[in-house]
């Protein structure tokens, strides 16, 4: 059992308590925070609490979880695009349509189930059985450069490298529309979207701070091809700030309004590059990968119709 410690805000409105958390613990669902206090694992101010409480500022809340229950994850013989490797780590092309680590109906065909057969067993073991030696994520319709760590002292150095913002991850995006200045800045707090569990959004209320900056690489008046680096990591953050400046991502079936002129069946968003210190070594080392065909095929009729 892990126990969750929070005080509610200053300033915070009265909320659900079941909502109240699941919008503070992206990890867990409004559905899933109900049984947990129907278990009576949620305590507010040393009381059990009934779903319909609502929330006030300075609450203390603890909401006791219990051990997750693992999935079997299986080795997998997936070919996978290795750009580097070593005793202690790898980096890998994710190609589009790669969950990265197994849940409930992704059991099987994951990164992790296709590294688990490359390193025959030998990953960091920090994030448990499902996601053996992951530091950092893609979303599965995101391709581009993931870092796997091998050994847990690799995995420790990863980890305080990305949380100290040490740690270069630089992707490249098709956006519909011309961004008005060449480079900027979005700086704008993400958090779980209040009537949509599977969206996040830019917001005050429950949210984290989210750095992304830009630059604009090629116009091509209806559209961008811009170079995004982040500064932060939040849950689908390049798609949110981009939707919340009025250029979202080509292809983003949640965040583009469904619109998909060029018939991907993917987002024109893709992790170009990671640079970072290699934790055995000491020395700094950039991997990147090429933009994938169907992106590249994408520009290339741009710049030939300017569409």
């Amino acid at each position: 059992m892990t126990e969750k410690i929070f005080v509610v805000p200053q300033g915070a409105e009265p909320e659900r308590i079941d909502k109240y958390i699941s919008l503070v613990c992206e990890e867990m669902t409004r559905s899933y925070v109900q049984r947990l206090i129907e278990e009576g694992k949620v305590i507010c101010n040393g009381k059990k609490v009934r779903t319909c409480m609502k929330v006030s500022p300075m609450d203390e809340i603890i909401v006791t979880v219990p051990p997750p229950q693992e999935l079997e994850v299986e080795p997998e013989d997936i070919p996978l695009d290795i750009v580097y490797e070593d005793e202690t780590l790898m980096v890998i092309n994710k190609p589009k349509g790669m969950v990265v680590h197994p849940a409930n109906g992704n059991e099987s065909g994951t990164l992790v189930n296709a590294v688990l057969f490359h390193a025959k067993g030998k990953l960091s073991g920090i994030n448990g059985v499902i996601r053996p030696g992951i530091v950092h994520r893609l979303d599965k319709d995101t391709s581009g450069m993931i870092v796997v760590a091998k050994t847990n002292e690799a995995h420790l150095s990863l980890a305080e490298q990305i949380k100290e913002k040490t740690c270069r991850r630089v992707y490249v995006c098709l956006v519909r529309g011309n961004l008005r200045e060449d480079e900027g800045t979005i700086n704008a707090p993400i958090g779980r979207h209040p009537t949509q569990r599977k969206k996040m959004c830019v917001t005050e209320k429950n949210s984290r701070s989210a750095v992304t900056h830009y630059k604009v690489l090629e116009r091509f008046g209806e559209y961008t091809f811009a170079e995004c680096r982040l500064e932060t990591g939040r849950t689908h953050q390049i798609r949110v700030h981009m939707q919340h400046i009025g250029h979202p991502v080509i292809g983003d079936e949640v965040y583009s309004g469904s619109k998909n002129p060029f018939g991907l069946h993917t987002q024109a968003l893709h992790a170009v590059e990671i640079g970072f210190v290699h934790p055995s070594s000491g020395e700094y080392m950039s991997c990147s990968c090429p933009i994938p065909e169907y992106m590249e095929s994408i520009l290339e009729r741009l710049r030939k119709n300017g569409r």
